[in-house]
C-alpha cells in the first residue's frame, strides 16, 4: 500500500480561502468549469469528452 493520502484525490483539487471555495485544478476548455483535466506525465486529458493537451 502507498504511504499517505492519494494526491490525485478529488479533495486535493479544492481549497478554502476564508469563506470562499477555491478550485486548484485546470478545467477542460470544451466542458467548462466543473470538469478537471487529468494530469499525466506527458499530457492533460479530460475524462468526460476525451480532450487532450500535450505538456510543454
Amino acid at each position: 500500500m502507498s504511504e499517505g493520502p492519494n494526491p490525485a484525490a478529488k479533495w486535493s483539487k479544492y481549497n478554502t480561502d476564508g469563506e470562499s471555495l477555491v478550485r486548484n485544478g485546470e478545467f477542460c476548455p470544451k466542458c467548462g468549469p466543473g470538469v478537471f483535466l487529468g494530469v499525466h506525465a506527458d499530457r492533460k486529458t479530460c475524462g468526460k469528452c476525451g480532450h487532450s493537451e500535450q505538456n510543454e
